[in-house]
C-alpha cells in the first residue's frame, strides 16, 4: 500500500494513461490502466481516503488489485505481496502471509502456530516460505 510514496503521476495524457516517475530510480515511464481494471480504477474513493497507497491501487472485492500490472515499473514486479492465502480445517479464510512473511491475521490459533514455524523455520532458510507453509498444512491448514 505505501509504494504510492514510490510512484509519482507527473500529468494525465489520456483517459486510462499517465506520465509517471519511480521516484526510488528517477525513471520515467507511461502506465496505462490494464483494459479489465478501468472500471474499478474510475472510482477515485480508495485513493483519496488512502492518500500513501499507491494510486493505481484500487479494491475489487476484498481483494486490492494493481490496475496497471502490465506497465507497473520493476520495484513493483518484485515485490511480493500476498504468497499464502491461509483457510482454517474448516475451509474457512482466516488470514495471508505476505512476501516478507509477516502473517496478517485475527486468529489467534493461527498465530500461535505461526509464531512456532517462525521458530522451528528460521526467516534465514531458503526454503522458509515453502517450509512454512507445509507446516500450515501439516496442521490442518489449506494454503492457496
Amino acid at each position: 500500500m505505501h509504494l504510492g510514496d514510490y510512484i509519482v503521476i507527473e500529468r494525465q495524457l489520456g483517459p486510462f494513461e499517465f506520465a509517471c516517475e519511480s521516484v526510488s530510480t528517477g525513471t520515467p515511464f507511461t502506465a496505462c490502466v490494464d483494459e479489465d481494471k478501468q472500471e474499478i480504477f474510475s472510482d477515485p474513493a480508495f485513493p483519496d481516503t488512502h492518500p500513501h497507497a499507491c494510486r493505481f491501487l484500487r479494491p475489487e472485492g476484498n481483494l486490492l488489485r494493481c490496475t496497471i500490472h502490465r506497465d507497473s515499473p520493476a520495484q513493483c514486479k518484485f515485490y511480493r505481496c500476498v504468497v499464502m492465502r491461509i483457510s482454517d480445517p474448516d475451509e474457512k479464510f482466516c488470514g495471508t502471509v505476505t512476501g516478507t512473511l509477516n502473517l496478517h491475521s485475527e486468529n489467534a490459533q493461527l498465530r500461535a502456530l505461526w509464531e512456532r514455524a517462525e521458530k522451528e523455520i528460521p526467516e534465514s532458510c531458503p526454503d522458509a516460505e515453502e517450509r512454512r507453509a507445509e507446516f500450515l498444512t501439516s496442521h490442518g491448514y489449506r494454503i492457496e
